[in-house]
């Protein structure tokens, strides 16, 4: 009961924090002179570990007033993400953020979470003079065990590399996603990738091109199909390239965050996670799961 007590207060105490910046002039003067000291993938990382830790300070990072969000399990606004952590369990949340990526005012990441059962999540945050405005994410189950070549779904390269090539980049992922996974043009597939060398995170799919290919030949001699129907948004950083598809999976409605590495202009290694979209009379914000403003 007493830790119950203490997630409760804690929860409350982020929210009561974030809200008195709207209304004291000079702490409002105070935390953009802190907050301009700290780059928007830092401030990214510490609101991320702010669910383990508890810590209050991060929430500074929110904008009270105009948060929206995208997790259609989540009400809206600061209060919504306050509810949701103090629905945790007491102790129960662990956060290790292994990716992340700034791309203008987008910061996205890639994180292990033991979040209500362990998971493996993508996060989208936008922000707006220094503040986190509006927040997207990804969450599948982490099996934790390897796919059939060896492989984590969050191991792999971290290094971001070729900052020059981003806007390169990007479009040779959107080009894949659309002719590939949107249109099924089989024709081009060769020409995204190094032969047969692909490094795959998938849980279910081995590496190598021919490996992506057996799978999903194998998925539909069973009359499953995979199909993207739009692409929602490409964000990129070097070499890594995230983009975020809706479409379907067998008979499911699901959202796609597919992460790409991309090495001397073909695609070198995938992570992915796959969630299904709740039916519209379950969402608890009425935000969408995606619209990302043009």
């Amino acid at each position: 009961m007493k830790k119950s007590i203490l997630t409760g207060t804690v929860v409350l105490a982020i929210v009561a924090t974030a809200c008195k910046t709207t209304e004291n002039t000079n702490s409002e003067s105070k935390k953009e002179e802190k907050t301009m000291d700290v780059s928007n993938q830092e401030k990214t990382l510490a609101v991320l570990k702010s669910i383990e830790t508890g810590a209050q300070e991060p929430a500074a990072y929110i904008n009270p007033t105009t948060y929206i969000q995208h997790n259609l399990g989540v009400a809206d606004g600061l209060a919504g993400f306050g509810a949701l952590l103090q629905a945790l369990p007491p102790n129960s949340a662990k956060v290790n953020t292994v990716r992340a990526f700034t791309d203008g005012d987008f910061v996205f990441a890639q994180t292990e979470y033991e979040f209500f059962g362990p998971k493996i999540g993508f996060d989208i945050f936008r922000f707006e003079d220094g503040l986190i405005v509006e927040h997207w994410d990804n969450l599948q189950l982490n099996t934790g065990k390897p796919n059939p070549s060896g492989h984590t779904m969050i191991d792999g390269v971290t290094e971001i590399t070729d900052l020059d090539k981003t806007y390169a980049n990007k479009e040779i992922v959107k080009g894949f996603v659309t002719d590939i996974l949107m249109n099924g043009d089989m024709t081009k597939i060769s020409g995204y990738f190094d032969g047969d060398n692909y490094i795959q995170h998938n849980p279910n799919i081995p590496d190598q091109l021919s490996g992506l290919g057996a799978t999903l030949e194998a998925l539909a001699k069973q009359g499953i199909f995979m199909k993207y129907d739009r692409i929602h948004k490409v964000l990129g950083q070097g070499n890594f390239v995230l983009t975020v598809s809706e479409g379907h999976f067998g008979e499911d409605h699901n959202s796609f965050y597919d992460l790409f590495r991309v090495e001397n202009g073909k695609i070198a290694e995938h992570w992915d996670v796959v969630e299904k979209i709740a039916l519209k009379e379950d969402w608890k914000n009425q935000n969408g799961k995606f619209n990302f403003p043009k």
